[in-house]
């Protein structure tokens, strides 16, 4: 226990565990193949950087209890549509677009390289380990499952847990209280500087953000790196840095 900064380790899900922006270009493609059907494979790398830039805010939107889960999904399906010269959908045009992406999104849900040894490396070591997710529990479980995570990491809070996800505090708390642990005595870990891990020391955990080489989801100035640092954050470029950012051998 000799210079263990922490008791618990709650992992954010997508991508922090699971290449969520690789499953989302599976899905894309598949969805450009189907509904976008003049663009071009050069094309879909724009897709996917549209997707999930989310420029309209509406999965933060749905997160803090604003709108719901089909709302913001059909109104970015419909805004990537206009945005690529595509048709608008309507309910049933809808349905049949988000069963194409749903099919290809799921089908290639897998852990990041890195997952697998460092979750077993913190539980080996006795620190406890689960995630918390802007998503429904039922979903993000089924996902670990798939990606081969499901034997270690439990969800333990969801978006439909308390209602509203990160970065309100309250969901940190929770996560921190059904993992047996104190949050000063928490690492949470995930991929978003803001939601992710300035939101976690704000509510007293230990906040590290995972900035993984590659195009961001969004732009992120190097002043507010700076000023996130300065707050407490910790970065990481790859999850097998973070044991021993925690103390943990």
């Amino acid at each position: 226990m000799t210079g263990r900064r922490v008791d618990g380790v709650l992992f954010d899900v997508d991508d922090t565990l699971v290449d969520t922006r690789g499953a989302f270009a599976v899905a894309l493609a598949e969805v450009a193949r189907a509904h976008l059907p003049h663009l071009g494979e050069d094309a879909h790398p724009e897709l996917l950087r549209v997707w999930r830039a989310d420029a309209g805010g509406h999965y933060a939107r749905y997160t803090s209890g604003g709108t719901d889960y089909r709302t913001q999904r059909m109104t970015r399906a419909n805004e990537l549509q206009a945005a690529f010269g595509g048709d608008q959908l309507d309910d049933a045009a809808y349905e049949a677009w988000n069963a194409v992406f749903e099919a290809g999104f799921s089908g290639a849900w897998t852990a990041h390289l890195d997952a697998h040894d460092v979750v077993r490396q913190l539980l080996d070591a006795g620190v406890a380990v689960a995630a918390m997710t802007n998503a429904a529990v039922a979903y993000q479980t089924t996902k670990l499952e798939r990606a081969g995570l499901g034997e270690h990491v439990t969800v333990l809070v969801g978006v439909d847990t308390l209602g509203v996800g990160k970065p309100d505090p309250a969901v940190f708390v929770e996560a921190c209280r059904r993992l047996g642990t104190e949050p000063a005595r928490t690492a949470y870990v995930g991929d978003e500087l803001d939601v992710d891990a300035r939101a976690a020391v704000a509510a007293g955990l230990l906040g590290v953000w995972v900035d993984r080489p590659g195009p961001r989801r969004v732009d992120i100035p190097d002043e507010d790196v700076a000023a996130a640092r300065a707050a407490g954050v910790e970065v990481v470029t790859t999850l097998a840095e973070v044991p021993g950012l925690l103390g943990v051998s």
